[in-house]
């Protein structure tokens, strides 16, 4: 063969075409930009999908869980309402009621405990235990007849 044009062809041909046999760099670039313009937008996608958990990480456990989830569900099903309640609630402060609660149940444990070691002491000893006081079920024990009336 010869590397010579054919006749019919124009004598300026444009760079980006390529003789026979020849390596096409123009082909080669753009497959090397689309691979990272691919790779770029997916890394950016993910990135903005875990928006929520990013955010909702230095909240409390359960709260980071429930965001995780609502993310796992928005990026698997494309329902793109679970990933707007994952970001709402990432950016809502929940109050903590188990510390509080949890300080309450020890506390009533440690009560417990002691008035069973107090009991056993006592029973020990042979004492009788102290009989409880009756409670009063009346409404208005303090109160007089006139103002359980008024109030009724």
């Amino acid at each position: 063969m010869t590397d010579q044009i054919h006749p019919l062809a124009p004598h300026h041909l444009p760079f980006f075409i390529t003789a026979p046999g020849d390596t096409d760099i123009l082909m080669v670039a753009m497959g090397v930009l689309l691979v990272a313009a691919v790779l770029a937008i997916g890394n950016f996608y993910l990135r903005l999908h875990s928006l929520p958990e990013r955010i909702a990480h230095k909240s409390q456990k359960l709260q980071f869980e429930i965001v995780a989830i609502l993310g796992l569900l928005a990026l698997f099903t494309h329902i793109h309402l679970f990933w707007i309640a994952a970001l709402l609630l990432a950016f809502i402060d929940i109050p903590d009621f188990g510390t509080p609660l949890r300080s309450i149940a020890e506390s009533a444990e440690r009560i417990a405990d002691r008035n069973d070691t107090e009991t056993k002491a006592a029973a020990d000893a042979g004492d009788t235990l102290p009989t409880p006081r009756p409670v009063d079920s009346t409404p208005l024990a303090r109160g007089s007849k006139e103002e359980e009336h008024s109030h009724a």
